[in-house]
């Protein structure tokens, strides 16, 4: 009975020290709490002061650094990719090095410091990829073996194979298409090797669509000419007649890449051409806009820090002289 004493003792001595502690604690932050109203009560003036100073310095940065994102979608034809982007990067190159001239040769009477940073990024579209391209999915398939999938496909080996690329450019000010899109088309445009590729390359075009037209047309007269000369239920699928299913493969894959040729020959009236456009995103970066909000935070936190080392600089100047007597 009299060992158990000392122990609920020595527990009641560490429950009162625990909650003296926790009460010195909070009286210790009430003490700080009392002292930061204090300082803002003796120092208002200046604090109110710095306030109006940086919202108004705020509201006119804001007012004048406003930020806007543009998309452009394109897609590169006859095998122009690199050219494409290398024109893009040569854009940017000149943007950094303040090549107004350039510029200005570039976007025509449009304001040649509207643009702040271009580049160009690949849509991608892995299935549209390897669709009816087996030496793509084997290419894929290799260089999975040796690395992450991912990466495979980010690649600027893999990724500059894709059918869709965009062109990412910032600007300080609302844009129309007309100012700066129509001339930088025209610019990426400018190409007399690709301008003569790109007339062979749609007549060619143009030529393979109507040859299929015509084969297609020989395969639905003679399909038309069997039909004829035999009998209703063993036309068509007849399973033995591997002539008659091999002359009905080749029309299907004749429609299907048809009705591909169609779409690539929509496109393909130019080097790079256009898909769509999004212009003048408003960028919601944390301090875009919000200059009004920061500015007299920054300059208050300044100002409290700049009296704390005064603060702290006379209390230990103080100690110093009194050690030194």
């Amino acid at each position: 009975m009299s060992t158990n004493v000392p122990q609920n003792t020595d527990q009641e001595i560490d429950i009162f020290q625990l909650s003296k502690s926790i009460g010195g604690f909070f009286d210790r932050i009430n003490r700080s709490i009392f002292r930061a109203i204090q300082f803002f009560i003796r120092n208002w003036i200046a604090i109110l002061i710095l306030a109006v100073l940086g919202i108004a310095l705020g509201f006119y940065l804001d007012s004048n650094k406003k930020s806007f994102q543009n998309q452009v979608v394109v897609t590169p034809n006859f095998e122009s990719v690199d050219y494409l982007y290398a024109k893009i990067d040569l854009i940017q190159s000149k943007i950094v090095a303040g090549d107004v001239d350039f510029l200005h040769q570039v976007f025509g009477n449009s304001s040649p410091n509207a643009i702040k940073r271009i580049e160009i990024k690949p849509v991608a579209d892995v299935y549209k990829f390897i669709e009816d391209k087996e030496q793509n999915l084997e290419l894929i398939k290799l260089m999975a073996e040796v690395g992450d999938v991912k990466k495979v496909l980010e690649d600027n080996v893999t990724s500059k194979n894709y059918t869709f690329h965009t062109i990412t450019f910032t600007s300080s000010g609302e844009i129309s298409e007309k100012e700066i899109v129509e001339p930088l088309l025209k610019f990426l445009n400018n190409s007399e090797y690709f301008d003569a590729a790109q007339k062979i390359g749609y007549k060619n075009l143009e030529r393979e669509i109507a040859q299929n037209d015509t084969i297609v047309s020989q395969i639905d007269q003679v399909l038309k000419g069997l039909s004829s000369t035999a009998k209703s239920d063993k036309v068509v699928y007849y399973n033995e007649n591997l002539q008659l299913n091999d002359i009905l493969k080749t029309k299907q894959k004749l429609i299907l890449e048809q009705g591909k040729n169609k779409i690539r020959l929509m496109s393909s009236d130019k080097t790079i051409k256009e898909i769509n456009s999004t212009l003048n995103i408003n960028e919601n970066k944390v301090v875009n806009g919000n200059l009004k909000i920061w500015f007299p935070l920054f300059f208050i936190f300044v100002f409290v820090l700049i009296s704390m080392f005064g603060k702290f600089y006379r209390k230990q100047l103080a100690l110093s002289k009194a050690s030194q007597l």
